[in-house]
């Protein structure tokens, strides 16, 4: 092993997913896992498999695609959770089973209700029969933050004798400052020596996620366990594209450290997970937020026509960020034009069938907007990939609305290649939208969320709108993307896209659940 390269563990897919609204159905939790491939991350977590049979079709659909990162699945020291990680990844040509047990006084007190030997039992129970299913086995020891040392000294030395080759450190609460963690990691590390890899986990509770991870790098930890935009439960999760920035830019610091991040594919990947997921990192998020870049103080700006390192500590083009190409895009545009265009923003994986259709979805926008920016190109692509289940198509709307009269709407639906019209009154446009959907379709959705932003600036900016809709008490809430000039056509075809998202989950599982055991 490269003892100076840091392995990269993104788990967007399971701790990601996990923050309030994140939830995403297994078609996008397969497009973000592509992407993560191709950004370079070493280990991609891609659920919990034991979770529901959700989890389990989505984690072994993505070890059936992926290609060159490993596959994880998490499991607690339970055996039927660690049979459903293996089964899970088994067909992923590179593969892992991540298995924790919590090593903390408080959570072994009043969670575990175990004594310091029952767990030592437990964690190694779990290694070895995860061995029997991947020769990669990763154990955490949950709540390390907060653990004794010499306790974790000896669940350590159990769980490598076991069969555990890298002994994750998650800081689960967020409580350790910088200083403390790299302490504890250090001497963890130093025990361990070349047996196991030493791993970190950091939780952004008191905003020092990203500080802890890089702390911990500095002492010796070796892989680090992130997440794209910092998402994650609670605060969030240490950013993917902080870390790997910081180890970048900051060679002074960490010398040969480096990871195998193909790093102008940030902003691409950071992009994708805001759109599928509906949360926008903050405009003054580090690395990837619209404001990162952007230099609006005079003595900024002219520093910035002198030389760009006077306020820039590395090129906006190193995170994937391209200042506008000089190749402009209009209504008499063709074809070659738009994939040069589309590949040049990162896109080069698109299908054929996917490039036709947002084609002619562009040529309907130039004809409408004076100017089509990179960013509007950027959403029609990204829409058009994450719109494939079309049970139901929206070919028409027509909207009333009064201040005095009754909200109504009128829709037009193509299934099985037929038409299906209905209108209906509401309590305001987008209910009478959603009602009329809701009759057509025969499934009732309750509306959960709802955004709209604008993908770029001006009075004819495309609206980008999600919806999160939940159909039944036993699923989760499913995620519908809508993209239009006009917010209320970009409003029913988000909210339409929600239930076909429902309906290709619940075919879908319905076929795939007799493989699980």
């Amino acid at each position: 092993m490269d003892k100076n390269r840091i392995i990269v563990f993104d788990t967007t897919l399971r701790d990601g997913e996990q923050s309030p609204g994140c939830s995403m159905n297994t078609e996008e939790k397969i497009k973000v896992a592509l992407q993560l491939e191709k950004l370079g991350v070493d280990v991609i977590e891609a659920g919990f498999a034991a979770a529901s049979p959700g989890d389990f079709d989505a984690v072994s659909r993505i070890a059936e695609q992926v290609k060159n990162s490993s596959i994880c699945s998490l499991s607690r020291a339970i055996e039927n959770d660690i049979k459903q990680s293996g089964l899970a990844v088994s067909k992923a040509p590179l593969h892992r089973i991540h298995t924790f047990i919590a090593t903390s006084p408080i959570h072994m007190k009043y969670k575990l209700k175990m004594s310091e030997e029952e767990v030592i039992k437990r964690a190694v129970h779990a290694v070895e029969y995860a061995r029997t299913f991947v020769d990669d086995v990763e154990f955490s020891l949950e709540d390390a933050g907060r653990s004794e040392i010499p306790f974790m000294k000896e669940v350590m030395d159990a769980v490598i004798a076991a069969g555990a080759s890298t002994i994750n450190l998650p800081d689960t609460v967020g409580y350790r400052l910088p200083h403390e963690l790299g302490a504890m990691v250090k001497e963890l590390s130093d025990f361990a020596g070349d047996r196991a890899i030493i791993s970190v986990h950091n939780h952004n509770d008191l905003g020092l996620s990203t500080a802890n991870t890089l702390a911990s790098v500095m002492n010796g930890a070796r892989q680090i366990e992130v997440t794209m935009n910092g998402l994650g439960e609670r605060a969030g999760n240490s950013a993917l594209e902080e870390a790997v920035m910081a180890i970048k830019t900051r060679k002074d610091a960490f010398g040969e450290l480096y990871t195998g991040i193909n790093t102008p594919e940030l902003y691409p990947t950071s992009r994708l997970v805001a759109t599928i997921t509906g949360v926008e990192p903050q405009q003054n998020k580090a690395i990837v937020g619209k404001n990162a870049f952007a230099h609006e103080s005079g003595i900024h700006q002219d520093g910035m026509l002198k030389n760009n390192e006077t306020y820039e500590i590395m090129r906006p083009e190193d995170v994937g960020v391209f200042k506008e190409s000089t190749l402009i895009l209009g209504k008499h545009s063709g074809r070659a034009a738009f994939r040069d265009k589309i590949e040049h923003l990162g896109f080069d994986k698109v299908s054929d069938e996917e490039l036709n259709a947002a084609f002619e979805r562009f040529k309907i926008l130039a004809d409408k907007k004076k100017d089509v920016t990179d960013d509007d190109i950027r959403m029609l692509i990204t829409d058009e990939s994450l719109n494939q289940d079309k049970t139901y198509e929206l070919v028409g709307l027509q909207i009333s609305d009064c201040s005095n009269g009754m909200p109504m709407a009128a829709v037009s639906i193509k299934h099985n290649d037929s038409i299906m019209q209905d209108a209906n009154i509401g309590d305001g446009t987008m209910d009478a939208i959603f009602k009329t959907i809701d009759r057509l379709t025969g499934i009732t959705g309750e509306l959960n969320d709802y955004k709209v932003t604008s993908v770029s600036e001006g009075k004819d900016a495309l609206a980008k709108v999600t919806t999160r809709v939940t159909f039944d008490k036993n699923s989760p809430s499913f995620v519908g993307h809508g993209l239009s000039i006009d917010t209320m056509l970009a409003t029913a075809k988000a909210y339409l896209g929600s239930v076909n998202s429902y309906i290709s989950q619940k075919e879908r599982l319905s076929k795939s659940t007799e493989h699980q055991v």
